[in-house]
């Protein structure tokens, strides 16, 4: 049986860490930073049910809430936002490898995601391997606003996850997106399903979770 999750606050660092641990049995090896998208938090239950299973896989996984969430309780980020959100990820990342042997892991789900990418893109060796949920390609309905302009840059390795129905990309549209990434990247397409990849209010996909990790292991290793 795993651990507990167990709340984590790191306040020696700027910006804070704040979240929580989600320990594996065995001695710890990979770890995974884990964040969420605009307008939710670390305790969404997406991030909490694929936070279990990892651990589950052995790997130390830390959800963490990013600087703006800590800030304010509710609402999206705001646009001068980011930069210090990319500065939260990359102290998370920091927090996290002093508990692990392994290699590193980051990635989240929607904004959390995408802000992933742009610190690896600017930060080439940070992390081994990024997993990116319902990665924001462009707004609904605006496909000609696509977030793009940074994946030329981005060299780590990219396991993105993304629903058939999502609003902010086709699948078509992603696997064009893919290919300006210069690292290996992977799409699983999970079908049927939306932005909230099957976790909306009470609503969760059960056998999400463990088809992420699969799709992990075979693609990092």
């Amino acid at each position: 049986m795993l651990p507990s999750p167990e709340p984590f606050v790191e306040t020696t660092v700027d910006p804070q860490v704040r979240g929580f641990i989600h320990r594996p049995a065995a001695a710890a090896g990979d770890g995974f930073v884990l964040t969420h998208g605009a307008g939710s938090n670390s305790r969404a239950p997406l991030l909490i049910a694929l936070a279990d299973i990892f651990a589950g896989a052995g790997l130390t996984v830390l959800r963490c809430d990013l600087p703006y969430r800590q800030s304010r309780p509710y609402g999206p980020p705001r646009p001068g936002d980011a930069t210090r959100d990319r500065e939260g990820l990359k102290t998370a990342v920091a927090a996290l490898r002093k508990m692990i042997l392994g290699r590193m892991f980051l990635g989240g789900h929607s904004y959390g995601g995408r802000q992933s990418t742009m610190l690896c893109a600017d930060q080439p060796g940070l992390v081994e391997g990024l997993l990116l949920l319902s990665y924001p390609l462009h707004p609904p309905r605006k496909p000609d606003q696509l977030r793009i302009q940074h994946l030329p840059r981005l060299h780590t390795p990219a396991l993105f996850v993304h629903g058939t129905r999502d609003p902010f990309g086709t699948p078509a549209e992603m696997e064009s997106a893919l290919g300006l990434i210069p690292a290996k990247t992977r799409l699983l397409r999970i079908e049927g399903v939306g932005h909230d990849l099957g976790f909306k209010g009470s609503a969760r996909k059960d056998e999400l979770p463990a088809l992420v990790v699969a799709e992990y292991q075979g693609f990092f290793g």
